[in-house]
């Protein structure tokens, strides 16, 4: 950390952050004289930080609060750091972190130790997990009571209708992509592919496949944080809610993974196009968790509003090969790249949870030996199909009785997460519509 400030001698802030339940960055801002003293020694954080609802404030029933005496634990850094932020006027490193005990143990409230200890379980089978992720977002204009699309910044016109692969809509924001891709490359972030997608002034940026799934999930969470910072540069907002608009495509956050061994050879191909059976055995455990891991991939009162049938979001609980209206995809290709394609979350997640749960629920199936159903064909939407849970009510209950989540995520974050989509649910059903969308829009 010492060569990186050396290396930015501009530095003149330290952003120490970490991820709540939520997906949202907590932590504290640090002179930049304070660096070598916050690596050695981290710093000092409530426990209950992590587990605090959508608005930051305290879960009235958690443990982490009145009867362990709201005790702190340590934010470490991750590695993962520093970073630059570029949306920033004042130069600033932010330096992710992940929480400790006073022990020194891992705290089991903390989504990225949860996927930690998942990554460990391949690599104690020899088996590590190569990840990819596609996220689309909305460029808004949010002035007003209800979100709308921005005006182009050629041409001064709010384009209203569907511009899926437009390359005109990539001309119009031409100068916020640009600044994008800058921020990415600064960040260590390896942003790929973007396309114009089907709703207006959304888009979707793929990026590339690696061998760390932690630092890719960093690397969600870190590309969230600056879609949004440098909209606000530009003067607009941009929002990964999963349906700012009811008439228009939500968004979704895509995960691809496959499995290499210790030589590197990609266990899911058989050398087929039908994949290994390693590939069907984690993709039996994927569907076997999906029920009741519904509100990890849909942790909002709003995400629900995204699942609507032939709205390129899946709603039943299937397979199948190269078919985008299933849940559970598997992309052609030559076969050394074969991988699966986990559809169901949307952009509003918490990406350490999202991994965590994806790949543990995989996990499972690989070490039962789980067997998939067949994989559909056709439109999935048609079919008579187990569904996802239709609700966050019922998302909550299933996720708080999951016997499968209770074999992936530890205890203590399962009882939290119930607590504060709990509190959740009570204040927000005594909201409006638009109280809702103001909450939400550019939140998550």
């Amino acid at each position: 950390m010492k060569n990186w400030f050396d290396a930015n001698p501009e530095i003149q802030a330290i952003r120490v952050a970490v991820s709540d339940l939520n997906g949202q960055a907590r932590g504290k801002r640090l002179p930049a004289a304070q660096a070598e003293k916050f690596e050695t020694d981290g710093s000092r954080c409530p426990l209950s930080a992590l587990n605090v609802d959508i608005w930051g404030e305290d879960v009235e029933d958690s443990p982490l609060l009145f009867e362990t005496g709201d005790a702190d634990g340590v934010l470490m850094p991750t590695g993962r750091g520093p970073v630059p932020m570029p949306w920033l006027d004042t130069p600033t490193a932010l330096c992710p972190t992940w929480m400790y005990t006073d022990a020194g143990i891992p705290f089991a409230g903390d989504p990225r130790q949860a996927l930690a200890s998942v990554v460990g379980q391949f690599a104690a089978l020899g088996l590590t997990p190569v990840v990819a992720t596609e996220l689309e977002f909305y460029l808004v204009d949010d002035n007003d009571k209800a979100p709308r699309p921005p005006r182009s910044p050629r041409s001064g016109k709010r384009r209203t209708g569907a511009n899926l692969l437009s390359s005109r809509m990539l001309d119009a924001f031409d100068g916020y992509l640009t600044e994008l891709y800058d921020a990415c490359a600064a960040m260590d972030i390896p942003a790929d592919t973007a396309i114009s997608e089907s709703g207006p002034g959304q888009f979707e940026i793929n990026l590339l496949h690696q061998t760390d799934p932690l630092k890719a999930a960093d690397d969600a969470w870190l590309f969230k944080q600056m879609v949004q910072g440098l909209a606000r540069r530009q003067g607009m907002g941009a929002s990964f809610m999963a349906k700012p608009y009811p008439d228009q495509a939500g968004n979704g956050m895509h995960i691809h993974f496959s499995l290499i061994d210790a030589e590197g050879r990609n266990v899911f191909d058989d050398g087929t196009e039908k994949g290994s059976d390693v590939l069907r055995h984690a993709v039996a455990g994927c569907l076997a968790a999906m029920s009741e891991s519904t509100l990890i991939f849909a942790p909002h009162h709003s995400s629900y509003a995204r699942f609507v049938s032939e709205a390129h979001a899946p709603t039943g609980i299937a397979w199948a090969y190269e078919n985008r209206t299933a849940a559970v995809r598997i992309p052609g290709g030559p076969n050394a790249a074969r991988r699966i394609e986990h559809r169901v979350a949307g952009g509003d997640i918490n990406p350490y949870l999202l991994f965590a749960t994806v790949l543990g629920a995989a996990l499972i199936g690989i070490e039962d030996e789980m067997t998939p159903p067949p994989p559909v064909s056709g439109n999935a939407y048609e079919q008579d199909l187990p569904r996802l849970a239709p609700d966050w009510e019922t998302a909550i209950e299933r996720f708080e009785a999951g016997k499968t989540i209770a074999r992936i995520l530890p205890s203590e974050l399962v009882a939290n997460m119930v607590r504060t989509k709990r509190q959740e649910a009570q204040k927000i059903a005594k909201l409006s519509p638009s109280e809702q969308m103001a909450l939400y829009l550019d939140r998550v």
